[in-house]
Formats: C-alpha cells, sequence, structure tokens
C-alpha cells in the first residue's frame, strides 16, 4: 500500500518486560518528560516497581519495539476496554537516538496492525499533550482525529499544558503500512 506513512525502518513488537524497563526509563530524562510519556500515572524518578506495576496491569498489552539491528527503539500499549471492542493508545515513546527516523511511524503500525486486525477493535482512542507536535503530527498522518481539548489539564515549570483527545475508528485506518 503506497502512502506517506511508509518507513525504511523496520521494528517487531515483543511483549515489554522489566528486562526491558532500565533502558525505557533512561530515555526519560526528568518529571517534564515523564509527564509528557505516560501522564500522571507515575512520579519521578521513574523504577522498576513502577514499571513492573504498569505492566501487569489487568486489559493492558504492552510492547517494546525492536529495531532490525536489535537495539530497543521503542515502547507502547494499548489498554482494552472491558468489552474489548475499543482500546487506548497510550505510553507511546521512542528513544532518543532514534526520534525523527521513521520509529515512530513503524512502532504504531505494528501496534494498530495488532489493534485492529488481530484484536478486531472497532477504535483506538489516545491522548497527547497539545505541545507534543511530533506526535500530533504523527497521530494525524495515521488518521486519528482530534474529539476534544482538555485545557489546562497539568501545570510544570509554572506552565500549563493543555490534552488532546484523538480517535481512529478501524474503518478510518490505513491497514498495515509495509
Amino acid at each position: 500500500m503506497g502512502t506517506d506513512l511508509e518507513s525504511e525502518k523496520w521494528v517487531e513488537v515483543r511483549p515489554f518486560t522489566l528486562a526491558d524497563a532500565g533502558v525505557i526509563a533512561s530515555w526519560i530524562a526528568g518529571p517534564a518528560e515523564l509527564l509528557m510519556w505516560a501522564g500522571p500515572g507515575f512520579a519521578w524518578p521513574l523504577d522498576d516497581p513502577q514499571l513492573a506495576a504498569y505492566a501487569a496491569e489487568s486489559g493492558r498489552l504492552t510492547w517494546t519495539g525492536v529495531g532490525a539491528d536489535g537495539r530497543l527503539v521503542g515502547h507502547a500499549s494499548l489498554r482494552l476496554d472491558a468489552g474489548g471492542v475499543s482500546a487506548r493508545l497510550g505510553r507511546v515513546l521512542v528513544a532518543p537516538d532514534a526520534r525523527g527516523q521513521g520509529y515512530g511511524a513503524a512502532l504504531l503500525t505494528r501496534v494498530l496492525t495488532v489493534g485492529f486486525a488481530q484484536l478486531g477493535l472497532k477504535r483506538v482512542d489516545l491522548g497527547v499533550f497539545s505541545h507534543n507536535h511530533d506526535a500530533v503530527r504523527l497521530y494525524e498522518r495515521f488518521g486519528f482525529r482530534l474529539d476534544r481539548v482538555l485545557s489546562d489539564v497539568e501545570h510544570i515549570n509554572g506552565q500549563s499544558w493543555s490534552a488532546l483527545q484523538m480517535s481512529l475508528a478501524k474503518a478510518g485506518w490505513l491497514g498495515p503500512i509495509e
């Protein structure tokens, strides 16, 4: 399928394990980055016990993205609703040295393929801070649309952060981008 989402990067997603925790935690440099990645669900400093509890959450599927060279390049999760009809995409993170190289698109392709093609989801929702422009653009390229804006939901370093609530119905999904 030819689209502007095609990427030269290849990413395999495998279940997140605690062996990945230290690497993923190293990608987050401080409290603001932690809030940007995970919302208020974690406390700084991010540590193994918090990541272990996160990985064990019922109804959440968590993945680590692995590049063709075997290095860890990303992380993402889907939290399934009670009926298994929809899910919330979250905790999407690309390694700092892999950003801007197509790994985010490759990771998102894999996760959405699992969600729509394998799990049979009808809809995927997400929340993203409005000033995270790169992420917003990526989600829009995949067909996510703005549902609503939540103004001033977080305050950090003297600044207010607003959150965008976005969604993608299966009918709007472009399919696997290979």
